[in-house]
């Protein structure tokens, strides 16, 4: 399997040998079961669709009971398709964290935290119009000028102004495996990810 779907648990950090200390995530990856095989004969494309985190029956609709009965599999939370690397992978297998090595890289998939609407201070780093002094008492975290006079006599597209900050799909790239807790399917990365502690993360090679 090129990846795994897991939730953040929190971060810590971890002395290596030459006595550094590191900050690091700490993830619980699987066990995610294999709910759907798709081949290009039948789909067009290959891969695998992985099922992770119990979900309650009552919640759950007829069409997708029928679809992890098919994989003998109680209900699932969250569905991801990977690419398989083997393609020995059927309907009901199971994929642990054992699939990452310590030393291995990994890419990691989160919702970004939600921070609502924002000024341009706060989402985009300005600095504000400046002192206060010359009358200007409330003007420290405006946005300043935002277009030119009669022409264009609008604001341009993709300017930075105030909005909604954070709740997008954020990729951080290249993050080494620390440790591996088979036996408690926590997977131990180097570095800070995306999300809110318990939120559902995605782990690809």
């Amino acid at each position: 399997m090129s990846g795994i779907i897991g939730k953040k648990v929190g971060m810590t950090s971890i002395f290596d040998a030459d006595g550094k200390n590191i900050p690091c995530t700490v993830i619980e990856a699987g066990p995610c079961v294999v709910t759907q095989v798709k081949t290009e004969e039948k789909d067009g494309y290959v891969s695998v669709q992985l099922g992770f985190d119990e979900a309650k029956e009552k919640n759950t609709t007829k069409p997708l009971k029928g679809h992890f009965a098919k994989a003998s599999t109680t209900p699932k939370r969250k569905l991801v398709e990977f690419e398989p690397f083997a393609e020995s992978l059927t309907l009901g297998d199971t994929v642990t964290v054992s699939i990452f090595n310590e030393g291995d890289f990994v890419d990691v998939v989160g919702t970004s935290k939600g921070k609502g609407f924002q000024g341009v201070v706060k989402r985009h780093g300005f600095a504000g119009v400046g002192g206060q002094t010359h009358g200007q008492h409330n003007r420290m975290r405006a946005p300043g000028s935002l277009g030119a006079a009669s022409y264009p006599a609008r604001v341009f597209k993709g300017m930075r102004m105030a909005g909604r900050m954070g709740g997008d799909r954020v990729k951080v790239q290249n993050l080494q495996v620390l440790k591996v807790y088979a036996d408690q399917n926590l997977v131990v990365v180097s570095g800070s990810i995306p999300g809110a502690k318990g939120s559902y993360v995605i782990l690809d090679k």
